[in-house]
């Protein structure tokens, strides 16, 4: 609503606390007439009075001085990651962020990356995003990809919903072996479209003519490779779209979504040179093939040629409901991560095809080797018998989290607690930053726990 003049009392004679409310007397009456309510003070009715209006006991106010060596004293408390080995994963992995990122990431040229909506002033940003968009089609093996979205989990559950879009269907089947968070957040995408959401046993997917998709995640969430191509032609064969949630880093070494056939693919870019940084903020990737390009949401930045012959950069689609009419957007996401995008692309371009590669084999190799290490220990093993990357589950003789107590005693950040998924155990992470020493530190820690 637009501000048209301050309004300090309400329309039954009392007076609100602000001095400004951005609409006019008669308006607001008007709202109330329309919830058939007399006064401002029935909307609240439901909150006891004890808490409408609380005395806020705070703490007398503090200098910037004060405030620096009190927050100073506080992040003293954490334990930065890389004062000791790490293995966590699920989700947010510790990969190696070449030096070369930041100092480019915080050049003034794109020190505001948001949303480009004057294109003759914004070629740097548009020309990031094209440049984005093609790397990451090359690294899933699809055909288009957007200027990418929130996250890895919001970036899958719009490709749900898109898939939904694209065949009509109303009911998206999750693969049991996705994480648990993706699948909370596509629930909570759903629910308010009236989309039934199942859970469905990967190895055995039973499917009907009204999925609309079905969601896996490549490699799972419990570190472990499927066998993708069986599960896209059973997809297929009912005329629903397999959508892949894939790790960036994996591609290095495995074949492409694209190369099996999927429809879209998503995933995390936080492995492509962005820090953990407690969760977040990242960047979602997003990938389909070309004859679908009009469902996808968020934009897209295309080539082409101005009046003089010259390349340039524009937005050849944007499916947000800022830019159409809101009943055929695609997506309300309002902006895309365009700085991570960034810090993705720079992140491909100095790595490389051989760089990406290097990387994913340290990751294969030292998890292969830690893993092995941990079968020989007694009393531990690996429950799961199927090829992994960098992430497998190891079962453990006690508590996985009274372990994690003793291993952070050593300095040494294990495993998540996975116990709800299988009983007693931890998902291990292995990437390029542990060494041989760190994983012998782990395995000799392991052995040494009562």
């Amino acid at each position: 609503m637009t501000a048209t003049r301050p309004n300090t009392t309400s329309t039954d004679g009392g007076h609100f606390q602000s001095h400004y409310i951005p609409n006019t007397t008669g308006e607001q009456a008007e709202m109330l007439a329309a919830l058939s309510i007399d006064s401002i003070d029935r909307l609240f009715a439901d909150i006891p009075d004890q808490f409408r209006n609380p005395t806020l006991d705070l703490p007398a106010p503090l200098s910037e001085l004060e405030i620096q060596r009190e927050l100073g004293a506080m992040a003293a408390k954490n334990r930065p990651l890389g004062s000791g080995p790490s293995f966590l994963g699920a989700g947010s992995y510790d990969h190696f962020v070449p030096s070369i990122i930041k100092p480019l990431i915080t050049r003034g040229e794109f020190i505001t990356a948001y949303t480009p909506y004057q294109a003759e002033a914004s070629q740097g940003t548009l020309q990031v995003i094209y440049e984005f968009q093609t790397l990451i089609c090359n690294l899933y093996g699809m055909e288009v990809a957007n200027a990418g979205m929130y996250d890895g989990a919001t970036s899958l559950a719009e490709a749900a919903l898109m898939a939904c879009r694209v065949t009509k269907r109303e009911k998206v089947a999750l693969a049991n072996s996705i994480s648990p968070a993706y699948s909370a957040v596509i629930r909570t995408y759903c629910q308010s479209q009236d989309i039934v959401v199942e859970i469905v046993d990967p190895s055995n997917p039973v499917l009907d003519s009204e999925t609309a998709c079905l969601v896996l995640q490549y490699p799972n969430y419990l570190g472990y490779i499927e066998d993708l191509q069986s599960l896209v032609d059973t997809v297929h064969a009912q005329g629903a779209l397999a959508v892949v949630s894939t790790d960036p880093t994996a591609m290095g070494m495995f074949q492409t979504p694209g190369h099996y056939g999927a429809d879209i693919v998503t995933g995390d870019g936080q492995p492509l040179g962005i820090p953990t940084s407690y969760g977040g903020p990242y960047v979602g990737l997003f990938a389909a093939k070309q004859e679908y390009i009009r469902q996808m949401p968020s934009r897209l930045s295309g080539r082409t040629l101005d009046k003089n012959g010259k390349t340039g950069y524009v937005l050849t689609l944007q499916t947000r409901e800022q830019h159409i009419r809101r009943e055929r957007a695609t997506s309300n996401i309002c902006t895309n991560e365009a700085l991570y995008a960034l810090a993705a692309t720079i992140y491909l371009a100095a790595m490389g095809k051989r760089g990406l590669r290097q990387v994913a084999e340290l990751c294969y190799h030292k998890a292969h080797y830690a893993a092995a290490q941990i079968a020989g220990l007694p009393r531990f093993s690996l429950p799961i018998d199927k090829p992994f990357f960098e992430e497998f589950v190891v079962q453990c003789p006690t508590s996985p989290t009274e372990i994690n107590k003793k291993l952070m005693e050593r300095n040494i950040l294990g495993g998540l607690d996975i116990s709800e998924q299988v009983p007693n155990a931890m998902l291990l992470c292995v990437t390029e930053m542990n060494s041989q020493e760190d994983i012998d530190a782990l395995v000799t820690a392991l052995s040494e726990i009562k």
